[in-house]
């Protein structure tokens, strides 16, 4: 019996966090209300404080949630990539690439990104909060800043470039890409954008170029 309390809980705690990440990249932390919550999930007010003492802890679960989700997928993604490729440079491409390919399928495009979303209200939330989305934001430059250094290492770059600044440049293209695709309503732009940051990288290791077409063709010709 208690188990099953327990699962409930769990299930309706989850259904409060997914009410609220939706409301928040539509429109904000500010705009998003306990109320319209509750009334989303279908619980009262005391069911909702039962599971969060008040809108800050909500915004700090939030965040820990996503960033988690986040780190599975690169994981998963760039884990599968180097699978298929060992190279550090060429596994690098294919995990672009399936990235690109993931963020192409999404329906209705990529719904916004949970940290850009904080620091564009950074005002709102406490220094807990504020410093778990700036480590957020660190870890995700390490990460890429690891593979950059293992490619640099077997392949000296073609132009002077600092490879905090390059894997920095990853988070800018996603996070620009969901921008240029809600405001233009072309839900393709943020997968073409990774592909030209990919075309760049090749361009910084290889010291050649193609377009984002000719990448997929050298990729269905199994050459990439």
């Amino acid at each position: 019996m208690q188990e099953l309390q327990h699962r409930k809980g769990s299930h309706t705690r989850d259904r409060i966090l997914d009410a609220a990440e939706a409301a928040i990249l539509e429109k904000g932390f500010a705009a998003t209300s306990i109320d319209e919550l509750v009334a989303a999930v279908g619980i009262t007010k005391n069911g909702f404080f039962y599971h969060f003492k008040d809108k800050g802890e909500l915004a700090k679960a939030l965040l820990v949630r996503y960033v988690e989700r986040e780190d599975t997928l690169f994981n998963d993604l760039f884990h599968r990539a180097d699978e298929l490729d060992e190279d550090p440079l060429h596994g690098f491409f294919v995990g672009l690439k399936m990235l690109s390919e993931m963020m192409a399928d999404l329906p209705t495009g990529h719904p916004g990104c949970l940290v850009a979303a904080y620091c564009y209200q950074d005002r709102l939330f406490d220094r807990e909060v504020r410093d778990l989305y700036t480590a957020a934001m660190l870890s995700w430059r390490r990460r890429f800043r690891e593979r950059l250094d293992l490619i640099a290492a077997r392949y000296p770059p073609h132009i002077t470039v600092d490879l905090d600044h390059l894997a920095d440049m990853l988070s800018a293209i996603v996070e620009g890409g969901i921008i240029v695709s809600k405001v233009i309503r072309e839900k393709g732009a943020l997968s073409q954008q990774l592909m030209l940051y990919r075309d760049f990288i090749r361009a910084v290791f290889l010291g050649t170029g193609t377009t984002a077409l000719g990448t997929s063709r050298l990729a269905a010709d199994g050459r990439f």
